[in-house]
């Protein structure tokens, strides 16, 4: 499994833009910590999707990230994000405030090859305000004043995700999780890491067909039992909230999160 992991983790390069999954949606922590262990990838641009949490505090804390476009940081009922708090308090990481329609409808532009896609419901807002990026015009198709806010495409280098299962043929069942098909198709290059291969056909099955991104859309799959935790995987595990309170108290300091990863590494290994 190490190698299969260091084979997707050598994708990943330093500035690129990694597009990640909220944290129900099949986080890939065992290909996490692979990159963080690997210590030669810096200068991240994070694309959450549309919210993150441990994945992206663990990267902020190894120093691997100079930029999060997020609607929102934290570690749920484990509390805030302890290293993400910390960048952004000392500066040491780019924030680019979004909603959750809003990456979507960026990375929804992305999918259909346009170069935005319009929505509404920011207008006036404090988000809207200070994003340069995001334009406002008048709908060209209203005869009257009726002002609409573009969202740039957003195309992430790498999408990264865990799911329950892939088949041979690199198809991968992600079931109701349709964030994660919309990073695939954003996606220049998806990476996906799984809890079991199956010899069956999933895109051939018609019980799994409708859940199932197509190999096309998927670049490399590595096998990883367990490879969400300590997040849960749906119909698999629960969360370990034990071990995300744990985290959270261990990394209010940068040693802190140094003796916890550090621990966490060994006892994996």
């Amino acid at each position: 499994m190490q190698d299969d992991l260091d084979r997707l983790a050598a994708h990943v390069k330093s500035g690129m833009r990694v597009a990640v999954p909220v944290d129900y949606g099949g986080v890939p922590m065992a290909l996490t910590r692979r990159l963080i262990t690997r210590g030669d990838v810096t200068d991240l641009h994070l694309i959450c999707v549309p919210t993150g949490g441990l994945q992206v505090d663990m990267l902020i804390g190894a120093g691997m990230v100079t930029t999060v476009e997020t609607s929102a940081v934290s570690l749920g009922e484990a509390g805030g994000a302890p290293r993400f708090n910390d960048a952004v308090r000392s500066g040491r990481i780019r924030i680019l405030d979004a909603t959750c329609p809003a990456i979507h409808a960026g990375l929804l532009a992305a999918q259909k090859a346009v170069p935005f896609m319009p929505i509404r419901g920011l207008l006036g807002s404090d988000i809207q305000a200070n994003r340069a990026d995001w334009q406002v015009m008048d709908n060209p198709l209203s005869e009257g004043a009726d002002p609409i806010v573009l969202i740039p495409a957003i195309h992430p280098d790498v999408a990264v995700f865990h799911a329950p299962m892939a088949d041979r043929a690199g198809n991968v069942w992600i079931g109701r999780r349709r964030e994660l098909a919309a990073m695939a198709y954003a996606a220049r290059t998806t990476l996906v890491t799984v809890e079991r291969i199956v010899e069956t056909d999933l895109m051939a099955d018609e019980l799994t067909a409708a859940g199932t991104l197509p190999a096309l859309y998927v670049t490399d799959v590595a096998l990883a039992e367990r490879g969400a935790w300590p997040h849960g995987l749906w119909g698999n595990y629960d969360p370990d909230s034990t071990e995300l309170r744990r985290y959270a108290a261990a990394a209010k300091t940068a040693a802190g999160f140094a003796a916890y990863m550090a621990e966490t590494e060994s006892e994996i290994a």
